[in-house]
């Protein structure tokens, strides 16, 4: 996605609640749609990080992907905040919208700099580390907060053997250390093993858009 020429002043763009001190976790992506693999995640670093809160930072869209069938952002954030009723320390926010950029090394950027005293960490799936390289200015944002990468089905070798991996190998944590990562000073990263959950947004897709096929086959 393009970024747009103009932000909106810091002061007017709405974030979740933040306080000196906490620790919160980023989770970033299109969540198109959200699943419980998306919360599997949130709680296995909820629980292993010893987090305060996960916020869900609901992109405008994806600047790797395509984004003509992506569907409106409010109906996203909306499908999220239903999937995240009943889990208080889950946090929707679509704040990327207001910043006027998609990009991570942004978010990361604005966050850190309007909340000094909070201690973010970013946490993304298996899937996403080895794709890192491919973000916009990663090193810039492994350079401004810790990294938590859980595990996902089928990526665990291919996340390892990724670039950013074999990069910052030498500032990877034991996983029994990651309760300390919110409080060190980047770069820092762990690998999270977990209870693994199949489910992908992309699996999703593809599963709800059958009927919709068969039925506009079905008069032809």
């Amino acid at each position: 996605m393009r970024r747009h020429s103009r932000r909106r002043p810091d002061l007017l763009i709405a974030t979740p609640p933040a306080a000196a001190g906490q620790r919160i976790g980023l989770m970033g992506g299109s969540f198109n749609p959200p699943h419980d693999g998306h919360l599997a995640v949130s709680r296995t670093a909820l629980r292993r990080l010893k987090l305060d809160r996960v916020w869900w930072l609901v992109s405008p869209g994806n600047p790797l992907k395509a984004n003509d069938a992506l569907p409106p952002l409010a109906d996203r954030l909306a499908a999220c905040r239903a999937l995240t009723r009943g889990e208080p320390r889950i946090l929707v926010s679509g704040l990327e919208a207001d910043l006027g950029s998609a990009y991570t090394v942004d978010t990361v950027g604005f966050l850190v700099e309007r909340f000094p005293a909070t201690r973010f960490v970013w946490v993304m799936g298996a899937d996403n580390l080895a794709g890192f390289h491919r973000w916009r200015r990663w090193r810039e944002i492994a350079q401004r907060v810790p990294i938590a990468v859980v595990d996902r089905p089928g990526w665990h070798l291919a996340a390892m053997a990724s670039p950013v991996a074999r990069a910052l190998e030498r500032r990877r944590r034991p996983t029994d250390q990651a309760p300390a990562l919110p409080a060190l000073f980047p770069p820092a990263w762990v690998f999270l093993p977990t209870r693994l959950s199949p489910l992908s947004s992309s699996a999703l897709r593809r599963h709800a858009a059958r009927p919709q096929l068969a039925a506009d086959g079905a008069g032809t």
